[in-house]
């Protein structure tokens, strides 16, 4: 999954649901391993709704904050190109460009199941998302509902999202330019 270039569709389905790269099975090795230490799963949770939040109201330091230094996405079930390794403020920086000031998104995540083994975690979640652009490019609103999955590790400074995707989509309306159009530099 080494590239250092993800397509810009990816970038943009990345953007509407800063979330599938398969979660593993656990081994038979994790199995027999402790359950989460005291206060993991609000922490990771806090995590992914972090990602959301810094997302809707454009702090991509925040966002950023969120992330290890490379990170496994994969948004092929949204049209987003094949998965990728990339460095994370690529990523970022991707959401930046399109999810500019004129562009409204709304992120929201549920039914988090989360399973910790040891130092790392896999999340499955159910999300809604939606962009809003007004601009005269027809309907203005995009919206999409999906299975999402991400992967977590524990760092000195917290819970990091090391891997982000977007698993199935279940229902998707609107206008697809309310997402994807970026207005030219």
């Amino acid at each position: 999954m080494e590239n250092s270039e993800l397509p810009r569709r990816a970038l943009v389905a990345g953007a509407i649901g800063v979330a599938g790269v398969a979660v593993a099975a656990p081994s038979s090795a994790s199995a027999a391993a402790p359950g989460p230490a005291p206060g993991d799963l609000e922490a990771i949770r806090s995590v992914l709704d972090g990602i959301d939040d810094a997302v809707d109201a454009k702090d991509w330091a925040r966002c950023r904050a969120y992330f290890t230094d490379r990170v496994d996405v994969d948004f092929a079930a949204l049209g987003g190109g094949p998965a990728a390794r990339i460095p994370a403020d690529e990523l970022v920086g991707g959401w930046e460009r399109n999810l500019y000031a004129e562009k409204a998104s709304f992120h929201m995540r549920t039914n988090h199941a989360i399973t910790v083994d040891g130092d790392r975690a896999s999340v499955r979640s159910k999300g809604y998302a939606f962009n809003r652009l007004a601009r005269p490019l027809g309907d203005a609103l995009w919206e999409v509902w999906g299975h999402y999955t991400h992967r977590l590790v524990r760092t000195r400074g917290g819970w990091r999202c090391t891997a982000i995707g977007l698993a199935s989509v279940a229902h998707a309306r609107g206008n697809e330019l309310a997402w994807t159009y970026v207005p030219p530099e």
